[in-house]
């Protein structure tokens, strides 16, 4: 994922587009890119994996300018929340079960 980065970056940087990506605006960009995702599965299950592996990309790619922006290292928050998801879904419980951590 480094080199993504360092190409998301570069990639903004060559386009002086930095000004635009303000959290408001990227987390606004990263709902409407969402949103596309989804709509590849919009009437049925029978996705176009190009378009969605596309949408996927642009919602990645600003999830990582939102990271750049707030100044946070994206492997240090995603293992944070992944400790605290243990904790509210332990294996005994949630295993094989849907249910949010407050049904459990």
């Amino acid at each position: 994922m480094k080199k993504a980065i360092q190409e998301i970056r570069k990639f903004n940087k060559e386009r002086e587009w930095e000004v635009f990506h303000t959290p408001e605006n990227l987390a606004k960009s990263i709902s409407i890119e969402a949103g596309e995702l989804l709509e590849c599965f919009q009437w049925n299950n029978d996705y176009n994996k190009q378009n969605v592996c596309e949408e996927l990309a642009d919602v990645i790619n600003y999830c990582i300018l939102m990271a750049d922006a707030l100044d946070v290292d994206l492997e240090e928050i995603v293992l944070s929340k992944l400790e605290k998801n243990k904790e509210k879904y332990p294996v005994d419980k949630a295993k094989g079960n849907s249910k949010k951590y407050t049904e459990l």
